[in-house]
C-alpha cells in the first residue's frame, strides 16, 4: 500500500480555490511587509488602487497535504512569472499542481506550482516553489543552528558590481509583529519560538515569501507597469534569516535585451544581511519603460 509520501507525484493536482482580493488582504500584506507603496490603496498606473504584485505569497501553502514531512522543511528556491496585475475588488481563481519531484544532497525536493487566473480565465502569474525534505528526520540538535551561515560554503557574493547600475530597497528590521502578520494568525515556526523550536529551530525562521516580496517592492519601485507585466523571478534561498535581523534588498543590472519593441532589463538580486549574509540569491527581470 502507497504511503501518503509516496502519493505525492508529478501531474497530482491539489484543487482549485477561489480568492477575492479584498483591501484587507491587502492591508496584512503591507503590515507584514511594510511595503507601503500608494498605489496598493489610491490610484495606480492601472486605474483605480492594484495589488501588491505577491499578494498571494503563500497560496502555495493554503493545504500542505504535499509535504513529506514538517519536521525540518526548508523553502529552497522560488520561480515567478507575472503577467497581468490583480486590481484590488477582483475574484480570481488558484491552481496548484505538483510539476517537479527530486532528490539533492541528503534532501527531498517536491515542486509545486500555483497558476493564478482571472475570472475570465486569463492567467495572471504563476510560480513554481521549491520545498526540500529532510529524507532522515532523525536528527540530533538543530536542523539549521545560527552559525552555519558563517561557513565558507554558505558565503555567496555577487562580483564585477563596480559598473553595473543598482538599485536596492529599504533595510528592515524583521519584528515580531511583521512575522505574525505575514505567516498568521495560527502559530507555527515563522511566527512562534516555541513551534520552531519543536521543528528543530534554535528561533523564529522568517518565511522565505518575505524576503521574495521584498525583491517584488523594489522591482515594483524601479519598473511599475513593467514587473507586472512581465515580470519574472528565480531565486534560491541560500541562508535563514531569523525574526530580529535586518535584511535590504539589492539588484545590478546585468543586460538589457529587446523584446519586440520593449526592452528587457536582466538584473541579479538578493537579499542580504547586515553583516552581508547573502539569505537569497538570484535574478529577475522586467520590461523597461
Amino acid at each position: 500500500m502507497e504511503s501518503a509520501q509516496d502519493q505525492v507525484c508529478v501531474g497530482r493536482c491539489y484543487g482549485q480555490r477561489e480568492v477575492e482580493v479584498t483591501p484587507e488582504l491587502v492591508t496584512t500584506y503591507m503590515d507584514g511587509t511594510r511595503d507601503r507603496n500608494a498605489w496598493y490603496s489610491s490610484a495606480s498606473p492601472f486605474g483605480g488602487p492594484v495589488a501588491p504584485a505577491l499578494i498571494l505569497h503563500s497560496e502555495v501553502y493554503r493545504d500542505v497535504s504535499w509535504y513529506l514531512n514538517i519536521f525540518g522543511n526548508l523553502h529552497a528556491r522560488q520561480e515567478w512569472e507575472l503577467f497581468q496585475p490583480m486590481m484590488v475588488g477582483d475574484r480570481v481563481r488558484t491552481l496548484s499542481t505538483i510539476v517537479d519531484r527530486y532528490a539533492k544532497r541528503g534532501r527531498q525536493y517536491v515542486v509545486n506550482e500555483v497558476s493564478v487566473f482571472s475570472e475570465g480565465g486569463a492567467m495572471l502569474s504563476r510560480s513554481r516553489t521549491h520545498q526540500s525534505f529532510l529524507i532522515d528526520t532523525v536528527v540530533s540538535g538543530d536542523v539549521v543552528d545560527k552559525e552555519r551561515e558563517k561557513r565558507p560554503d554558505r558565503r555567496f557574493e555577487v562580483a564585477d558590481l563596480e559598473d553595473c547600475e543598482r538599485t536596492s530597497g529599504s533595510e528592515k528590521e524583521i519584528t515580531l509583529e511583521m512575522c505574525e502578520r505575514f505567516s498568521g494568525p495560527r502559530k507555527n515556526y515563522h511566527n512562534d519560538v516555541e513551534e520552531a523550536r519543536k521543528l528543530g529551530f534554535p528561533g523564529i525562521v522568517v518565511q522565505g515569501m518575505m524576503s521574495i516580496c521584498f525583491l517584488s517592492e523594489m522591482m515594483t519601485a524601479r519598473f511599475g507597469r513593467g514587473w507586472y507585466c512581465g515580470g519574472r523571478l528565480n531565486v534560491n534561498l541560500v541562508n535563514v534569516l531569523w525574526q530580529g535581523e535586518r535584511v535590504s534588498a539589492q539588484g545590478a543590472v546585468r543586460e538589457v535585451l529587446l523584446e519586440g519593441s520593449r526592452r528587457r532589463v536582466c538584473l541579479d538580486v538578493w537579499c542580504e544581511k547586515a553583516d552581508g549574509t547573502k539569505v537569497t540569491v538570484g535574478t529577475a527581470n522586467a520590461i523597461a519603460d
